[in-house]
């Protein structure tokens, strides 16, 4: 983002993950301050995530990771019993990569009654080069921003000439990341200008998947809905917003 500006998403991942993490992000992006959202299309949960997000600020969760693919022509041997493949993924060719964006942006687009606002990757798996490279060559063709996670993935973004977010904060693991106190300790501290990306994982514990990433999820949304955490931006003079602050004229 050029000039002095600064923009805030606080992006929830894993929309259409499980009908429960759906319901959470839902809940922290009308009664929280969570301002996007990015959807998987390619689960069983896709379409019901989709109709209860209409109308707010989505973008596409690019899954490579699990379930089965949306391209008709997804190549077998690239598959593991027709599905996707953690491991597998980071080998596939930057074409395969490109086609299987392309479907899914065009079902997001489907589900959704609306374009997607942006890209991301579950496991963020743009960080090999096929996929990068694919996604990217895709991004360009639809002019849609796509998350980086560090400044060598910008400048990357950027030579292909996708546009991306400035600064990114967050992550997951063990513990639930985004506490109260470090959302509230890393909103004291954002960077003055530019377009920063906020990324989180808040929602109840799924019903349906197997995830490493479970009651985490209650711990952030809890955060994400707490009053300390709108006092906080209120005092920043902070309003959260979506990706297309990247696409809009001027």
């Amino acid at each position: 983002m050029s000039g002095p500006g600064r923009a805030l998403i606080i992006n929830a991942d894993d929309l259409g993950y499980d009908p429960a993490v759906t319901r959470g992000i839902l809940r922290a992006m009308h009664e929280g301050i969570v301002s996007s959202a990015t959807l998987m299309v390619n689960t069983p949960y896709a379409e019901a995530a989709a109709h209860e997000a209409r109308g707010l600020s989505i973008g596409l969760h690019f899954n490579l990771s699990r379930g089965l693919p949306v391209w008709a022509a997804f190549p077998g041997e690239s598959l593991q019993g027709g599905a996707f493949s953690e491991p597998l993924a980071p080998h596939l060719p930057p074409d395969v990569v490109e086609a299987e964006a392309l479907a899914q942006l065009e079902r997001l687009d489907v589900l959704l009654g609306q374009p997607a606002t942006h890209v991301d990757v579950h496991k963020h798996l743009h960080q090999h080069p096929g996929v990068f490279e694919g996604l990217a060559r895709a991004a360009r063709a639809l002019r849609l921003p796509v998350r980086s996670t560090s400044p060598d993935m910008r400048r990357a973004l950027r030579a292909h000439g996708v546009r991306t977010n400035d600064h990114f904060l967050g992550e997951a693991g063990a513990e639930a990341w985004w506490t109260l106190e470090r959302l509230e300790e890393h909103l004291a501290t954002l960077p003055e200008a530019g377009v920063i990306e906020l990324m989180c994982h808040p929602g109840y514990a799924p019903e349906t998947v197997r995830s490493g990433y479970a009651r985490q999820r209650e711990v952030e949304l809890a955060t994400f809905l707490h009053p300390r955490a709108r006092l906080a931006l209120t005092r920043l003079g902070v309003k959260p917003t979506g990706y297309r602050v990247l696409t809009r004229p001027g």
